[in-house]
């Protein structure tokens, strides 16, 4: 029973015998299952996939603790993973999540903030490869940011989308662009939380703002702010917040659609539809921009 090798993981782990007695199915994603397990005084969250998917798991807790470990912004704490049967799964602590307010906004700002300040000596990377959604996400180490985003990030995307039967006829001269529009951008190393929208940010009960399901990676930090963008957006008050604490550099709103390109991309890998028109209608207008420059 999966449940029940799974609570003897969870007692090993914590030191305190755990018998599960409720599951409940949480809905929201589209990746994997979510549950939340009880033996009515404790709560964890786990995440279910098939077997074959416990790297994920693997790395997605090695993302959860380095970013813990910043002692910035909150995380879900992580307990354990492993395979069962069948199954992959993620056990992670259980917070009690609500709606931000006008002070938990601006919060999250700063305390992202306080997390990119966090930089590698390595260069631009991980120490291993993760997933963005369920697409491997290449992480080799590179003292180049140019070099990295062309080769791991939109170059390895343009190959999947190219095997998908994806048209995006524009991907070369941009790729080819790339390193004349980050000319005179100086891009400093940063943890970054690497898959930041809507949906994988919130607060506690208490307010404060807490960020999960990451992809983590050192990167640079545009790449966060980008992707709170997209796919419905933070409110004024977080990039504030940000802001006062650590201020973007001039060039961002161009740069942002170079970043978010990634993400249409791995949509488009991932779902299909008509992530392929938004693609190209990004990629027109990037080089547009690279054309303008004077």
């Amino acid at each position: 029973m999966i449940w029940t090798e799974i609570d003897t993981h969870i007692s090993q782990v914590t030191g305190e015998k755990f018998v599960s007695q409720q599951h409940l199915s949480i809905s929201g994603g589209c990746i994997n299952q979510g549950f939340a397990i009880s033996d009515r005084q404790l709560t964890y969250f786990v995440k279910l996939n098939q077997a074959s998917h416990v790297s994920m798991f693997a790395a997605e807790m090695l993302g959860l603790k380095q970013m813990s470990t910043t002692g910035t912004i909150r995380v879900p704490g992580p307990i354990c993973w492993g395979t069962t049967g069948n199954s992959s799964y993620l056990v992670l602590e259980w917070l009690e999540m609500t709606t931000g307010n006008h002070q938990s906004w601006p919060e999250m700002g700063r305390k992202l903030a306080a997390m990119h300040k966090t930089t590698s000596d390595k260069g631009f990377g991980w120490d291993i490869n993760n997933t963005i959604g369920s697409t491997p996400q290449i992480n080799n180490f590179s003292h180049s940011w140019i070099e990295f985003y062309i080769q791991h990030r939109l170059g390895y995307q343009f190959k999947l989308a190219k095997k998908r039967g994806g048209s995006f006829p524009l991907a070369d001269k941009l790729l080819a662009a790339i390193p004349e529009l980050l000319a005179n951008y100086q891009v400093q190393t940063a943890l970054v939380h690497g898959d930041l929208w809507r949906g994988n940010a919130g607060f506690t009960v208490a307010g404060e703002p807490v960020i999960f399901d990451p992809a983590t990676y050192f990167g640079d930090r545009e790449v966060d702010i980008a992707m709170t963008e997209l796919f419905g957006g933070f409110p004024p008050s977080f990039y504030q917040g940000y802001e006062e604490i650590y201020p973007l550099d001039p060039g961002y709103e161009t740069r942002k659609t170079l970043y978010n390109l990634y993400h249409v991309l791995n949509h488009f890998n991932l779902f299909g539809g008509g992530y392929s028109s938004q693609a190209n209608r990004m990629m027109e207008k990037i080089l547009k921009s690279s054309r303008s420059k004077p």
